[in-house]
């Protein structure tokens, strides 16, 4: 284990990051909602140490008080960003329920390997002081406070406003941004206050993305295609980036983790693209498209043509390497980014998806000129739906992934994952050349689980990884 100088949660810098121990333990969202069994969501802890006895296997569950809440990502109540503060610990697992609105806060500090509640704030907090509701990401703040950026009102309608947390009482403040100033959508931020900008994305109003994807709402403009430039300081919008046709549905957003790096990228799930945002001579922001991932022309689909559908994306912590997966086509691609404006693809793998060659679809033109995919089979268990939610090791080594998206699409795109469940697996990275390989004896099985098949969402470590922690 790297030896550590003092202070508080996480790591000096990301290259510290990096010699940090192996994980053993991933925490991961379960969720029931939108499946046939009326149970609560819960918090998985699945022992991922190959030394251990129960390897690959849930060894704890945590329910939550409620049904129905989608659960989805988590954050910290304190991470790198508070190094430097020795009265912080990294003990809190902020769990925010994208469909409820409620928040949750684990106790992970006190038995990591079973968490418990510690806990529970209503979703008329988020109302009532924020006019803000359906949470999605979390990240904690030096000064102590946590931040979660929101997605709608409590009308159903997009709004992209941050709610603010009390780091030691867990109490709703407020809000960051200013007022009248949220943005008409939300999802993902991340900040560089070294450069004083925060970087904000867009989803869809949640009243038309709450029971599945209608592709009418995209044009009737539910859905976004921005990302929006604040100012950390005075929390004042400065710019907002219109990604245009190009640009559709902009999820995840990642700055580089080099604090001093101006620069990030952002994935566009509709229009299954990368864009590069950078701080241009004249001091502003400008984003530019950097890949593309080619739709296919399919018969025996909803479409004539399928999207790759670009959900996650994360990029190696000493900023080396891009991952993302393609939810609908079915694979994970690794780029080397060592070149900002020029990715290279170095690492492909098929892991499921919508185009397999024993499937309805039949694909009539595709522009990379690849064969259909042969079902993925891990362990003698079928992989059911795709590639989806992605965790690196911090040593960059091994890729983590699970197949759950959103419980309504997940419905709508992959039925039979619904009926099995979903999958967590993982694939080993080359990161002298470039290059995955699946792990065949690695998999964890959720439609295997005590209450019936379950979808496995976002994964974190306890001790920090490449999305959650951010470096001053």
């Amino acid at each position: 284990m790297a030896k550590r100088p003092c202070c508080g949660p996480g790591y000096k810098s990301p290259l510290d990051a990096m010699k940090g121990p192996r994980e053993k333990i991933v925490y991961l969202p379960c969720i029931y909602r939108n499946t046939d069994i009326e149970k609560p969501d819960y918090l998985a802890t699945v022992d991922v140490d190959p030394k251990s006895t129960t390897y690959c296997q849930v060894i704890h569950r945590l329910p939550m008080p409620n049904r129905k809440d989608e659960l989805h990502h988590s954050g910290w109540n304190a991470c790198s960003s508070c190094f430097s503060d020795s009265s912080k610990r990294r003990n809190r697992l902020i769990l925010p329920a994208l469909i409820s609105s409620r928040i949750y806060v684990v106790d992970v500090g006190t038995t990591p390997r079973a968490p418990r509640m510690h806990k529970v704030v209503e979703p008329t907090e988020l109302f009532w002081k924020c006019n803000l509701a359906n949470p999605h990401t979390t990240h904690c703040l030096a000064n102590g406070q946590i931040m979660i950026s929101c997605i709608g009102d409590p009308s159903g309608n997009g709004k992209g406003g941050f709610a603010l947390l009390d780091g030691e009482t867990f109490e709703v403040v407020g809000n960051w941004e200013l007022p009248g100033e949220a943005a008409p959508f939300g999802y993902d931020f991340w900040y560089q206050p070294r450069h004083n900008v925060m970087m904000s994305s867009e989803w869809a109003a949640p009243k038309a993305l709450a029971n599945g994807f209608n592709p009418e709402h995209v044009k009737e403009g539910h859905y976004g295609s921005s990302i929006h430039v604040w100012d950390w300081t005075t929390h004042k919008k400065l710019q907002t980036l219109d990604l245009g046709e190009e640009g559709l549905v902009p999820l995840e957003i990642r700055f580089l983790h080099d604090p001093a790096a101006a620069e990030g990228y952002v994935g566009c799930a509709l229009s299954s693209t990368v864009f590069h945002f950078f701080r241009t001579e004249k001091g502003d922001w400008d984003a530019e498209k950097v890949i593309k991932v080619p739709s296919k022309k399919v018969e025996g689909w909803v479409l004539p043509e399928m999207p790759g559908l670009i959900t996650d994306i994360l990029i190696s912590l000493d900023d080396r390497f891009m991952y993302f997966s393609n939810w609908l086509h079915g694979d994970v691609r690794q780029y080397d980014i060592t070149d900002r404006m020029n990715p290279r693809m170095t690492g492909q793998v098929f892991l499921g998806g919508s185009i397999l060659n024993d499937g309805p679809v039949k694909v009539l033109e595709d522009p990379e000129d690849q064969s259909q995919p042969a079902p993925r089979i891990i362990k003698g268990k079928r992989v059911q739906g795709s590639p989806q939610m992605l965790q690196l090791s911090l040593d960059g080594k091994r890729l983590y992934v699970t197949t759950s998206l959103y419980s309504a699409w997940d419905k709508q795109f992959y039925p039979k994952m619904i009926k099995e469940g979903s999958v967590m697996m993982q694939m080993d990275v080359d990161t002298a050349n470039g290059g995955l390989k699946l792990n065949k004896n690695f998999l964890v099985d959720f439609g295997k689980e005590p209450g019936g098949p379950v979808l496995a969402h976002e994964l974190r470590y306890p001790g920090g990884d490449c999305t959650s922690d951010i470096w001053l």
